[in-house]
Protein backbone atom coordinates (compact mmCIF):
# COMPACT_ATOMS: atom_id res chain seq x y z
CA UNK A 1 0.00 0.00 0.00
CA UNK A 2 2.96 2.32 0.66
CA UNK A 3 4.59 2.32 -2.61
CA UNK A 4 0.97 2.75 -4.17
CA UNK A 5 1.26 5.78 -2.28
CA UNK A 6 4.43 6.76 -2.75
CA UNK A 7 3.58 6.04 -7.38
CA UNK A 8 0.64 8.17 -6.59
CA UNK A 9 1.77 10.94 -4.97
CA UNK A 10 5.46 11.04 -7.40
CA UNK A 11 2.74 11.15 -10.63
CA UNK A 12 0.96 14.24 -8.70
CA UNK A 13 4.65 15.64 -8.25
CA UNK A 14 6.04 14.73 -11.20
CA UNK A 15 3.86 16.28 -13.63
CA UNK A 16 3.70 19.41 -11.39
CA UNK A 17 7.45 19.82 -12.18
CA UNK A 18 7.61 19.17 -15.56
CA UNK A 19 4.33 21.28 -17.01
CA UNK A 20 6.32 24.59 -16.23
CA UNK A 21 9.46 23.03 -18.05
CA UNK A 22 7.10 22.22 -21.21
CA UNK A 23 5.70 25.46 -21.15
CA UNK A 24 9.30 27.06 -20.91
CA UNK A 25 10.53 24.55 -24.03
CA UNK A 26 7.34 25.25 -26.17
CA UNK A 27 7.86 27.90 -28.15
CA UNK A 28 11.47 26.66 -28.39
CA UNK A 29 10.62 23.59 -30.36
CA UNK A 30 7.36 25.15 -31.95
CA UNK A 31 4.83 23.95 -30.17
CA UNK A 32 2.93 26.90 -29.91
CA UNK A 33 -1.44 27.26 -30.54
CA UNK A 34 -1.16 31.05 -32.30
CA UNK A 35 -4.61 32.68 -32.79
CA UNK A 36 -6.22 33.01 -36.01
CA UNK A 37 -9.24 33.56 -37.06
CA UNK A 38 -10.56 30.44 -36.39
CA UNK A 39 -9.30 30.78 -33.17
CA UNK A 40 -10.68 33.01 -29.78
CA UNK A 41 -7.55 33.26 -27.15
CA UNK A 42 -5.76 35.70 -28.24
CA UNK A 43 -2.60 35.05 -27.67
CA UNK A 44 0.16 32.03 -28.60
CA UNK A 45 -0.66 29.38 -26.19
CA UNK A 46 2.04 26.08 -25.49
CA UNK A 47 0.54 23.21 -26.21
CA UNK A 48 2.77 20.07 -25.52
CA UNK A 49 1.70 19.60 -22.11
CA UNK A 50 0.59 15.85 -22.90
CA UNK A 51 4.15 15.16 -22.30
CA UNK A 52 4.16 16.58 -18.91
CA UNK A 53 1.30 14.24 -18.33
CA UNK A 54 2.77 11.08 -20.06
CA UNK A 55 6.35 12.05 -17.88
CA UNK A 56 4.07 11.91 -14.30
CA UNK A 57 2.25 8.61 -15.40
CA UNK A 58 5.28 6.82 -16.63
CA UNK A 59 7.24 7.19 -13.48
CA UNK A 60 5.00 6.57 -11.13
CA UNK A 61 3.62 3.30 -13.17
CA UNK A 62 7.11 1.99 -12.85
CA UNK A 63 7.23 2.59 -9.37
CA UNK A 64 3.75 1.10 -8.61
CA UNK A 65 3.43 -1.68 -10.91
CA UNK A 66 5.22 -4.83 -11.40
CA UNK A 67 7.80 -4.57 -14.39
CA UNK A 68 5.76 -7.41 -16.72
CA UNK A 69 5.74 -7.61 -20.48
CA UNK A 70 2.54 -6.16 -20.42
CA UNK A 71 3.01 -3.33 -18.19
CA UNK A 72 6.05 -2.15 -20.73
CA UNK A 73 3.64 -3.24 -23.08
CA UNK A 74 1.45 -0.64 -22.23
CA UNK A 75 3.98 2.18 -21.95
CA UNK A 76 5.93 1.58 -25.29
CA UNK A 77 2.54 1.50 -27.13
CA UNK A 78 1.46 4.76 -25.12
CA UNK A 79 5.00 6.19 -25.78
CA UNK A 80 4.70 6.17 -29.32
CA UNK A 81 1.15 7.58 -29.59
CA UNK A 82 2.67 10.62 -27.32
CA UNK A 83 5.96 10.83 -29.68
CA UNK A 84 3.04 10.94 -32.47
CA UNK A 85 0.96 13.74 -30.65
CA UNK A 86 4.31 15.78 -30.08
CA UNK A 87 5.76 15.29 -33.86
CA UNK A 88 2.43 16.96 -35.04
CA UNK A 89 1.93 20.01 -32.27
CA UNK A 90 5.50 20.74 -33.23
CA UNK A 91 6.33 20.09 -37.28
CA UNK A 92 2.66 18.96 -38.13
CA UNK A 93 1.85 15.74 -39.77
CA UNK A 94 -1.19 14.84 -42.34
CA UNK A 95 -4.06 12.60 -40.21
CA UNK A 96 -3.63 9.62 -42.21
CA UNK A 97 0.35 10.09 -41.01
CA UNK A 98 -1.18 10.49 -37.57
CA UNK A 99 -3.46 7.43 -38.10
CA UNK A 100 -0.81 4.75 -38.67
CA UNK A 101 1.37 5.60 -35.96
CA UNK A 102 -1.99 4.87 -33.72
CA UNK A 103 -2.15 1.72 -35.69
CA UNK A 104 1.33 1.17 -34.70
CA UNK A 105 0.56 1.48 -31.43
CA UNK A 106 -2.32 -0.76 -31.05
CA UNK A 107 -0.72 -3.58 -32.82
CA UNK A 108 1.98 -3.41 -30.00
CA UNK A 109 -0.63 -3.43 -27.43
CA UNK A 110 -2.37 -6.28 -28.74
CA UNK A 111 1.04 -7.99 -29.40
CA UNK A 112 2.61 -7.37 -25.99
CA UNK A 113 -0.49 -7.24 -23.88
CA UNK A 114 -3.34 -8.82 -25.13
CA UNK A 115 -6.81 -8.30 -26.86
CA UNK A 116 -10.46 -8.68 -26.83
CA UNK A 117 -10.99 -12.08 -26.70
CA UNK A 118 -14.60 -12.20 -25.57
CA UNK A 119 -17.99 -10.02 -25.05
CA UNK A 120 -20.73 -11.02 -22.50
CA UNK A 121 -23.71 -11.59 -23.75
CA UNK A 122 -25.85 -8.87 -21.66
CA UNK A 123 -28.99 -10.85 -21.61
CA UNK A 124 -28.38 -14.59 -20.98
CA UNK A 125 -24.69 -13.81 -19.47
CA UNK A 126 -22.47 -16.36 -21.41
CA UNK A 127 -19.46 -15.67 -23.60
CA UNK A 128 -19.46 -14.26 -27.13
CA UNK A 129 -15.80 -15.84 -28.00
CA UNK A 130 -14.40 -13.25 -30.81
CA UNK A 131 -10.97 -15.39 -31.61
CA UNK A 132 -9.10 -13.62 -33.69
CA UNK A 133 -11.66 -11.53 -34.64
CA UNK A 134 -10.81 -9.44 -31.09
CA UNK A 135 -8.24 -8.34 -32.37
CA UNK A 136 -9.26 -5.99 -35.15
CA UNK A 137 -11.77 -5.01 -32.71
CA UNK A 138 -9.07 -3.66 -29.65
CA UNK A 139 -7.75 -1.89 -32.39
CA UNK A 140 -11.04 -0.28 -33.21
CA UNK A 141 -11.34 0.77 -29.78
CA UNK A 142 -7.85 1.73 -29.05
CA UNK A 143 -7.43 4.43 -32.65
CA UNK A 144 -11.31 5.00 -31.74
CA UNK A 145 -11.50 6.40 -28.06
CA UNK A 146 -7.52 8.13 -28.86
CA UNK A 147 -9.44 10.40 -31.32
CA UNK A 148 -12.76 10.73 -29.17
CA UNK A 149 -10.79 12.06 -26.22
CA UNK A 150 -9.27 14.58 -29.32
CA UNK A 151 -12.21 15.62 -30.15
CA UNK A 152 -13.78 16.91 -26.65
CA UNK A 153 -10.44 18.55 -26.33
CA UNK A 154 -11.82 22.25 -26.68
CA UNK A 155 -11.87 24.08 -22.91
CA UNK A 156 -9.41 24.69 -21.05
CA UNK A 157 -9.21 21.78 -18.78
CA UNK A 158 -12.22 19.73 -20.54
CA UNK A 159 -9.97 16.71 -21.78
CA UNK A 160 -7.98 17.05 -18.55
CA UNK A 161 -11.02 17.06 -16.11
CA UNK A 162 -13.21 14.49 -18.18
CA UNK A 163 -10.27 11.98 -18.46
CA UNK A 164 -9.55 12.24 -14.82
CA UNK A 165 -12.98 11.47 -14.01
CA UNK A 166 -13.20 8.53 -16.34
CA UNK A 167 -9.58 7.09 -15.04
CA UNK A 168 -11.04 7.11 -11.17
CA UNK A 169 -14.39 5.87 -12.46
CA UNK A 170 -12.52 2.75 -14.19
CA UNK A 171 -10.12 2.51 -10.99
CA UNK A 172 -12.78 1.90 -8.72
CA UNK A 173 -14.46 -0.62 -10.71
CA UNK A 174 -11.87 -2.41 -11.91
CA UNK A 175 -10.35 -2.64 -8.38
CA UNK A 176 -14.01 -3.97 -6.87
CA UNK A 177 -13.51 -6.64 -9.83
CA UNK A 178 -10.20 -8.09 -8.48
CA UNK A 179 -7.51 -5.77 -11.13
CA UNK A 180 -5.46 -4.14 -8.32
CA UNK A 181 -3.00 -3.38 -11.11
CA UNK A 182 -5.28 -1.69 -13.74
CA UNK A 183 -6.86 -0.14 -10.62
CA UNK A 184 -3.51 1.64 -9.43
CA UNK A 185 -2.47 2.53 -13.35
CA UNK A 186 -5.54 4.18 -13.66
CA UNK A 187 -4.58 6.21 -9.93
CA UNK A 188 -1.81 7.52 -11.47
CA UNK A 189 -3.35 8.71 -14.61
CA UNK A 190 -5.58 10.55 -12.61
CA UNK A 191 -3.22 11.99 -10.71
CA UNK A 192 -1.17 13.47 -13.37
CA UNK A 193 -4.39 14.78 -14.43
CA UNK A 194 -4.93 16.58 -11.39
CA UNK A 195 -1.04 18.11 -11.02
CA UNK A 196 -1.51 19.48 -15.07
CA UNK A 197 -5.20 21.10 -13.99
CA UNK A 198 -2.93 23.83 -12.18
CA UNK A 199 -2.01 24.93 -15.33
CA UNK A 200 -4.55 23.77 -17.88
CA UNK A 201 -7.82 24.99 -16.07
CA UNK A 202 -9.21 28.50 -17.11
CA UNK A 203 -7.29 30.36 -18.15
CA UNK A 204 -4.93 28.17 -19.27
CA UNK A 205 -1.03 28.66 -19.46
CA UNK A 206 -0.37 25.37 -21.26
CA UNK A 207 -2.87 23.17 -23.61
CA UNK A 208 -2.41 19.20 -23.42
CA UNK A 209 -2.02 19.15 -27.58
CA UNK A 210 -2.30 16.42 -29.67
CA UNK A 211 0.31 14.57 -27.00
CA UNK A 212 -1.85 14.97 -24.26
CA UNK A 213 -5.36 13.97 -26.05
CA UNK A 214 -4.26 11.13 -27.97
CA UNK A 215 -2.03 9.64 -25.02
CA UNK A 216 -5.48 10.06 -22.80
CA UNK A 217 -7.77 8.05 -25.19
CA UNK A 218 -5.23 5.66 -25.78
CA UNK A 219 -4.61 5.07 -21.93
CA UNK A 220 -8.31 4.94 -21.06
CA UNK A 221 -9.19 2.82 -23.58
CA UNK A 222 -6.31 0.50 -22.51
CA UNK A 223 -7.17 0.13 -19.26
CA UNK A 224 -10.50 -0.49 -20.21
CA UNK A 225 -9.57 -3.77 -22.15
CA UNK A 226 -7.37 -4.46 -19.44
CA UNK A 227 -9.85 -4.34 -16.64
CA UNK A 228 -12.71 -5.17 -18.01
CA UNK A 229 -12.51 -8.26 -20.53
CA UNK A 230 -11.76 -11.11 -18.54
CA UNK A 231 -14.34 -11.43 -16.00
CA UNK A 232 -17.24 -13.38 -16.94
CA UNK A 233 -19.71 -11.28 -15.01
CA UNK A 234 -18.95 -8.14 -17.11
CA UNK A 235 -21.19 -6.88 -19.17
CA UNK A 236 -19.07 -6.23 -22.71
CA UNK A 237 -18.28 -3.43 -23.29
CA UNK A 238 -21.28 -1.37 -21.96
CA UNK A 239 -19.55 -0.39 -18.26
CA UNK A 240 -16.03 1.40 -20.48
CA UNK A 241 -18.84 2.99 -23.14
CA UNK A 242 -20.52 4.62 -19.93
CA UNK A 243 -17.24 5.35 -18.32
CA UNK A 244 -15.99 7.30 -21.66
CA UNK A 245 -19.58 8.37 -22.63
CA UNK A 246 -18.93 12.26 -23.13
CA UNK A 247 -16.53 11.95 -25.44
CA UNK A 248 -17.86 8.60 -27.25
CA UNK A 249 -21.34 10.22 -27.40
CA UNK A 250 -19.61 13.37 -28.80
CA UNK A 251 -17.62 11.23 -31.61
CA UNK A 252 -21.04 9.59 -32.55
CA UNK A 253 -22.90 11.99 -32.69
CA UNK A 254 -20.67 14.53 -34.46
CA UNK A 255 -20.34 11.57 -37.32
CA UNK A 256 -24.41 11.56 -37.41
CA UNK A 257 -24.73 15.55 -37.75
CA UNK A 258 -22.15 15.45 -40.43
CA UNK A 259 -23.60 12.91 -42.30
CA UNK A 260 -26.82 14.21 -42.24
CA UNK A 261 -25.37 17.43 -43.48
CA UNK A 262 -23.40 15.45 -46.69
CA UNK A 263 -19.66 16.74 -44.91
CA UNK A 264 -16.80 15.00 -44.67
CA UNK A 265 -16.45 13.10 -41.03
CA UNK A 266 -13.68 14.43 -40.13
CA UNK A 267 -14.92 17.90 -41.08
CA UNK A 268 -14.56 20.45 -38.91
CA UNK A 269 -17.37 22.13 -37.13
CA UNK A 270 -18.98 24.07 -34.15
CA UNK A 271 -21.55 21.19 -33.26
CA UNK A 272 -20.07 19.40 -30.28
CA UNK A 273 -21.29 19.40 -26.86
CA UNK A 274 -19.38 21.86 -25.62
CA UNK A 275 -20.08 24.44 -28.60
CA UNK A 276 -23.73 24.09 -28.17
CA UNK A 277 -23.39 24.81 -24.24
CA UNK A 278 -21.46 27.69 -24.81
CA UNK A 279 -24.00 29.17 -27.51
CA UNK A 280 -26.91 28.87 -24.38
CA UNK A 281 -24.65 31.59 -22.95
CA UNK A 282 -22.96 29.96 -20.40
CA UNK A 283 -19.33 30.75 -19.62
CA UNK A 284 -16.25 28.62 -20.43
CA UNK A 285 -16.12 27.69 -16.68
CA UNK A 286 -19.88 27.14 -16.37
CA UNK A 287 -19.52 24.73 -19.54
CA UNK A 288 -16.42 22.65 -18.42
CA UNK A 289 -18.02 22.00 -14.83
CA UNK A 290 -21.37 21.20 -16.52
CA UNK A 291 -19.54 18.22 -18.77
CA UNK A 292 -17.68 17.47 -15.31
CA UNK A 293 -20.85 16.91 -13.75
CA UNK A 294 -22.58 14.58 -16.60
CA UNK A 295 -19.06 12.72 -16.85
CA UNK A 296 -19.30 11.96 -12.53
CA UNK A 297 -22.95 11.28 -13.32
CA UNK A 298 -22.51 9.08 -15.89
CA UNK A 299 -19.23 7.33 -14.02
CA UNK A 300 -21.29 6.54 -10.71
CA UNK A 301 -24.26 5.16 -13.06
CA UNK A 302 -21.26 2.87 -14.38
CA UNK A 303 -20.13 1.77 -11.11
CA UNK A 304 -23.66 1.07 -9.85
CA UNK A 305 -23.71 -1.01 -13.16
CA UNK A 306 -21.73 -3.67 -11.41
CA UNK A 307 -23.86 -4.35 -8.45
CA UNK A 308 -27.09 -5.20 -11.07
CA UNK A 309 -28.03 -8.06 -12.75
CA UNK A 310 -27.03 -8.39 -16.38
CA UNK A 311 -30.78 -7.52 -17.38
CA UNK A 312 -31.35 -4.61 -14.66
CA UNK A 313 -28.32 -2.90 -16.50
CA UNK A 314 -29.67 -3.40 -20.31
CA UNK A 315 -32.57 -1.97 -19.28
CA UNK A 316 -31.20 1.39 -17.40
CA UNK A 317 -28.70 1.42 -20.51
CA UNK A 318 -31.38 1.67 -22.87
CA UNK A 319 -33.06 4.45 -20.92
CA UNK A 320 -29.61 6.14 -20.73
CA UNK A 321 -29.50 6.02 -24.29
CA UNK A 322 -33.12 7.05 -25.08
CA UNK A 323 -32.81 10.36 -22.65
CA UNK A 324 -29.31 11.15 -23.99
CA UNK A 325 -30.55 10.79 -27.40
CA UNK A 326 -33.19 13.82 -26.87
CA UNK A 327 -31.01 15.68 -24.65
CA UNK A 328 -28.37 16.01 -27.67
CA UNK A 329 -31.18 16.77 -30.32
CA UNK A 330 -32.62 19.30 -27.68
CA UNK A 331 -29.47 20.79 -27.66
CA UNK A 332 -28.62 21.15 -31.25
CA UNK A 333 -25.78 18.78 -31.42
CA UNK A 334 -27.25 16.19 -33.82
CA UNK A 335 -28.10 18.67 -36.35
CA UNK A 336 -26.33 21.64 -38.34
CA UNK A 337 -25.69 24.45 -36.35
CA UNK A 338 -27.33 28.06 -37.10
CA UNK A 339 -25.18 30.66 -37.52
CA UNK A 340 -25.26 32.88 -34.12
CA UNK A 341 -24.68 36.85 -33.71
CA UNK A 342 -21.73 38.00 -32.66
CA UNK A 343 -22.45 39.34 -29.17
CA UNK A 344 -21.96 38.04 -26.30
CA UNK A 345 -18.65 36.90 -27.48
CA UNK A 346 -15.69 37.57 -25.47
CA UNK A 347 -12.69 35.24 -24.19
CA UNK A 348 -14.54 34.69 -20.95
CA UNK A 349 -17.71 33.21 -21.77
CA UNK A 350 -16.38 31.79 -25.39
CA UNK A 351 -13.69 28.22 -25.30
CA UNK A 352 -10.95 27.97 -27.10
CA UNK A 353 -10.88 26.31 -30.51
CA UNK A 354 -7.88 23.94 -31.54
CA UNK A 355 -5.63 23.40 -34.19
CA UNK A 356 -8.62 22.16 -36.78
CA UNK A 357 -5.74 20.32 -38.43
CA UNK A 358 -7.02 17.02 -40.03
CA UNK A 359 -9.09 15.54 -37.33
CA UNK A 360 -11.54 18.15 -35.75
CA UNK A 361 -10.75 18.56 -32.23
Amino acid sequence: MLRFIIAYLVALIVTLLTTPIAIWLAPRVGAMDKPNERKVHTGSTPRIGGVAIFCGFLVAALIGSEWTKQLFGLLISCGIVVLVGFVDDTKGITPKVKILGQLLAAIIFVVMVGYIKYLTNPIGGDMIFLDYWGIPLTILWLVGISNAINLIDGLDGLAAGVSGIAAVTLATVSFSRGYTGVSVLAICLAMSLLGFLKYNFHPAKIFMGDSGALFLGFLLAALSIMGFTKGATVISLLIPLLILGIPIFDTFFAIIRRSLNHKPILAADKGHLHHRLLAMGLSHKQTVLIIYGITLFMGVSAISLTVLTNAQAVVILIIFAFVTLLGANKLGVLKKSKKKPETNKTPSNVGRNQKWKGVDQ
